[in-house]
This record gives structure tokens, sequence and C-alpha cells, in this order.
């Protein structure tokens, strides 16, 4: 088979490279599937740099979600030949011909779900239900800040905040990004680089503050974002796409009597929860109700996955970059 393989850490115009390697065999409970279409996630960047806390033995293949139709299976897969089978692999894979999925973190896909909503939901969605319900205790009538928003996580706590009965208040850093959070439900927009983010949730929520705030970008926002938490509210922290780990001081948690809760939602599927093969049926039939739909910002080819890369890496995208084959 083919895949898009790295042979060493490094930028991936330079590390990465379409070459030939061995058609990987199934082992126990896993299955053997053929791509049909990969979602690129922002964690792609790490993997093939190094830095992401998964680490594949080098030569490795980067992209972390996919679907296809399963080619062979191993002993105890749950599993036939001829499922089509959505897919995360942790510490990468999918961006090939063919790749592994475990019972663990694989599940069928019935037929009103297309293969680019397949590839673009598991990681997102999976993230932000979890974020919001299990990590950050969304209820009805709160108010939920949603950072980053018009990045596929963003995007799909818009509408699951929505679904949950939250008012949403959507932050991202234009006026054409803010746009596509209102389409998908937000209810106030924040332009965090023309407005004051901190005065500007205080006036829409009445001088209360955020009641859960979503955030995936940390950096020099979360430092603001801190100080328009409610009392009692709730910080999710889902990663770092600003660069740098922020902290919080412990006197600020004490006297607002807030929660800074974190979300890694691979490590469910790492340590065997059913948690999350119950959320992606949920959201199947939340596809089937039109009540979700994930954003496709562009599908591309399988040649032009470094173009795919690239739009992740400059942030000119809005919700998710699929490659098909």
């Amino acid at each position: 088979m083919h895949a898009w393989q790295f042979e060493s850490y490094g930028h991936y115009n330079d590390a990465l490279h379409w070459v030939e390697r061995p058609l990987p065999v199934p082992g126990f409970g896993e299955a053997l599937v053929r791509t049909r279409a990969v979602s690129l996630n922002f964690p792609d960047l790490l993997i093939i740099q190094g830095k992401y806390q998964h680490k594949a033995p080098l030569p490795a293949v980067p992209g972390v979600e996919a679907v296809g139709v399963v080619e062979a299976v191993g002993p105890g897969s749950k599993f036939k030949v001829g499922d089509r089978a959505v897919g995360f692999c942790h510490s990468g894979g999918t961006l090939a011909d063919a790749f592994i999925v475990h019972n663990n973190s694989a599940w069928t896909v019935p037929p009103h779900v297309t293969d680019e909503q397949a590839a673009a939901l598991s990681v997102t969605y999976g993230t932000s239900w979890f974020g919001l319900t299990h990590r950050g205790h969304l209820q009805a009538g709160e108010t939920l800040l949603v950072l980053g928003a018009a990045g596929g996580v963003g995007l799909a706590a818009i509408q699951l905040g929505k679904l949950l009965g939250a008012t949403v208040i959507a932050c991202a850093g234009d006026e054409s990004k803010l746009e596509v959070c209102r389409m998908n439900g937000a209810d106030h927009l924040i332009d965090y680089r023309r407005e004051d983010l901190v005065e500007r949730v205080k006036d829409l929520t009445g001088g209360q503050g955020a009641d859960v705030i979503y955030d995936p970008v940390g950096g020099d926002i979360f430092d603001q974002v801190k100080r328009c938490v409610a009392w009692d509210g709730r910080i999710v922290i889902i990663g770092f796409a600003g660069g740098r780990i922020p902290s919080i001081e412990c006197n600020r948690i004490l006297l607002k009597n807030m929660s800074v809760v974190g979300l890694a939602w691979g490590q469910y599927l790492d340590r065997g929860s059913r948690l999350p093969e119950e959320a992606q049926f949920k959201f199947y039939e939340m596809i089937e109700r039109r009540q979700i739909d994930p954003v496709i910002y562009r599908a591309l080819p399988f040649a032009e996955v470094k173009e795919g890369l690239r739009l992740i890496e400059s942030r000119e995208v809005y919700g998710k970059v699929v490659i098909t084959r």
C-alpha cells in the first residue's frame, strides 16, 4: 500500500513523503480498513513534529481519524468484512491506503451518514460532547462561551450547546469566521481582535460572566477569559492551539467557587470506556434528526494532504478539512 510517511520529526513540507509501506495485518480485536475519507486535525501537525503526547515508532504515518470499508479482521474483532467503519487512531496511521482500527476506538457507520460526515464526526463532536456534558456539566438556561469557535471542535460545541439549551457566545478572530458561527446557532459573537472580550462577556451576561467556558486555545486568551467566568462556573480546557500553556491563580478559583477541568477525549478510548461508543451512536441519531451537521471547509484529494495541513497551520479554515479517495 501507499501512505504519507515521515521518517524523522519536522515540518510536514519537509518530513512528509508519499511512499510504499507494507500492508498492516490486524491483530486481536482489530480490523484492516480500506480508506475512503480522512479528517485532518490540529494534532496531526504536532504528530509530524514529534510534539504530540502519543508517538508512533518511526517511520510513522499521521492521521488520527478516518472512515472506510473493512477489508480483513483479526480474531475477536467486532467487525466483519464489508462493514463501513470509522476509527480513531491516537498515534496516527490513517493517511494511507488502509489503516488498522481497534474494537475500543472504531464504530460501524449507518447509511444516512456520508463518508465526509463520518470522517469529521468522532473527534470534534466526541470532544465537545464530553467537554460540555461529562466535564462541564452544561445545563439548559446557562451561558456557554466558546473560544476558537470557528474551528472543528468550536463549531461542534456551538451546535451541541444549543441542543443542550444554552445561550452560546462565540469568540473568533474575524468577521467571516464569526458569520459561520452565527449560521451554526451562536446567539452572540465576539471578535477578540477588535473587542474587549472580558467587557463584552460581562455586558452580554448582565455582569455575571459565562457559566461554562470551552477553551481549545489556551495562551493569551485564557488570561482574559479566566476573568469573566461566572460564580460557580466551569472552565473546560480542551487544548492549546494558541501555543502557550497558561496558568491560573488558585485564589481566583477559590473566590469564584469555580472549577477548572481538563478533557483528553482520547483517553476514554485508551482506557476502554464504553461512553465514547454510546456518544457516537447518539451523534448518528442527531445527524438523522438534523440536529447537528459537521461543517466541512474543504474536501481535498489524497495528493493534496500538504495543502490541507497548510490550511490548518495558517488558521484559514473553519470547521474541518477532509481528505477523500
